[in-house]
């Protein structure tokens, strides 16, 4: 990127309720609107019968498809002072069931940089307290997904050859080491 396009006066080309296309010099992207931000929810559950990773699907209109995700909502969507580590406790009840007895602030990451300015807060949920089936709230549709850590490779797998898509987030299961 040349200077000229970081220092130049940012644009708006198009706002919506929740995203916001716009332009810096040559570059275009879409960022969110009125400040909101995502959490995103590593929930690895210690249970008797072993330690399981939750995960989401849900169906994404923009793929076409249904994605398997960490869970995970936006941060002041309804709320606008509300905590990320608030609304990430208050995602990861209500798409799976799972309170999370205490959170851990991973730091913010960035998904797609080229093309959209977000940015997410990651948690790693500790000490995971069941309190219903999850699922989101109306219309979400929702599925939930405990998943054996040690099989996380081949479920993964078998998912993509299913035809899901595979957000990009899982990658942290896979090869970062955040879930030990």
């Amino acid at each position: 990127m040349s200077e000229q396009d970081g220092t130049s006066p940012e644009e708006i080309m198009w706002e919506g309720r929740f995203i916001t296309a716009k332009r810096r010099g040559r570059w275009e992207y879409v960022g969110r609107a009125r400040g909101i931000r995502a959490a995103v929810i590593l929930a690895v559950d210690e249970a008797a019968d072993g330690r399981h990773v939750l995960l989401v699907d849900q169906y994404r209109v923009p793929l076409g498809r249904r994605c398997i995700e960490l869970p995970a909502g936006l941060v002041g969507d309804q709320d606008e002072g509300e905590e990320a580590m608030l609304a990430a406790a208050r995602e990861l009840e209500e798409e799976t069931g799972y309170r999370p007895g205490r959170l851990e602030n991973l730091g913010e990451y960035y998904s797609s940089p080229g093309m959209v300015s977000e940015s997410f807060s990651l948690f790693r949920a500790h000490d995971l307290m069941k309190t219903g089936e999850g699922g989101g709230v109306e219309g979400e549709d929702i599925l939930v997904h405990r998943v054996p850590l040690n099989a996380i490779h081949d479920r993964i797998a078998a998912w993509r050859m299913d035809g899901f898509a595979i957000d990009v987030k899982l990658l942290l299961l896979l090869g970062a080491g955040f879930a030990n």
